[in-house]
């Protein structure tokens, strides 16, 4: 599938910075941004059924650029001086820069697009902040179906304004992820936000019982259960035990599979060779 509005946006686009654009193309068609001294681009991570090696989405991380893909995560500058505006308009960049890189690669079109929304921009963004970015993508001639816009953690007093970001982004027809701190968070974030999937740090994977209930209660649902920053197979051997035990599919994303990268050939998804990675050693 291709875009004709994406495809009219890129060839317009110059292969160097310049003063009336914030984005450029590199020669391999790469975008690229540019943030205050900072030149910006994208890296993908799929979210895998690791059984199977099949891919169900893929997770884009700013970057700062690098010829192999290793570039240096920038949402720390969010942390530091940036104002609430600056927040706003390096997110709005972040996001263009993934939805170009991403949807210019044919081999990407049949995955779901998860991108993050930093803590920063919870209390910063206005009341319709999911509008503008819609508006971008229908503009682009992209699917914002096709697009899950993923919540960060958050603290108890926190919820009215998980729920409120929350509600924005599916009035503009988005689809949402969360991030709990352990599986009981999860439970709660089921109730309070009724996401459409959710993503749990496998490093506080502690309780066992809570993590049963959550991969029951989320597959009731219909509500993808996601273990994210999978990186051992002794991890991924607990995750499958669980699964089994609650007789609920796996999704996992982390280094035992993928490292993030600009992009991934189609074929890095075999079966055999997925489900057996790590698992030997």
């Amino acid at each position: 599938m291709t875009f004709p509005a994406l495809q009219q946006y890129l060839s317009r686009l110059h292969a160097a910075p310049q003063a009336d654009s914030s984005l450029w193309l590199d020669q391999q068609g790469r975008a690229h941004g540019r943030y205050f001294n900072s030149t910006l681009t994208s890296a993908f991570q799929p979210i895998r059924t690791p059984e199977s090696g099949g891919i169900i989405g893929v997770q884009g991380f700013m970057r700062s650029y690098s010829k192999n893909d290793t570039g240096l995560s920038i949402w720390k500058l969010l942390d530091t001086g940036a104002t609430d505006e600056q927040s706003i308009e390096l997110d709005r960049l972040c996001r263009l820069l993934h939805a170009v890189n991403f949807y210019r690669q044919p081999e990407m079109v049949d995955y779901d697009l998860y991108l993050s929304v930093h803590a920063r921009l919870l209390a910063a963004v206005d009341s319709n902040h999911g509008m503008s970015f819609r508006r971008i993508l229908d503009v682009l001639g992209l699917p914002h179906k096709k697009i899950v816009l993923q919540l960060p953690l958050i603290q108890p007093d926190q919820a009215w304004l998980l729920n409120y970001v929350a509600d924005n982004y599916r009035r503009n027809g988005f689809r949402l992820a969360v991030n709990a701190a352990n599986a009981r968070q999860g439970l709660d974030l089921l109730e309070q936000v009724q996401p459409d999937v959710i993503k749990v740090d496998v490093r506080e994977i502690t309780d066992e019982a809570a993590t049963l209930d959550l991969l029951s209660v989320a597959g009731e649902k219909n509500v993808k259960l996601v273990f994210k920053r999978v990186e051992s197979s002794q991890i991924y051997d607990k995750l499958r035990k669980l699964g089994a035990q609650a007789q609920q599919t796996i999704l996992a994303q982390g280094y035992l599979w993928d490292q993030p990268k600009a992009s991934f050939a189609q074929d890095a998804s075999e079966p055999e060779a997925i489900a057996t990675a790590g698992l030997e050693s």
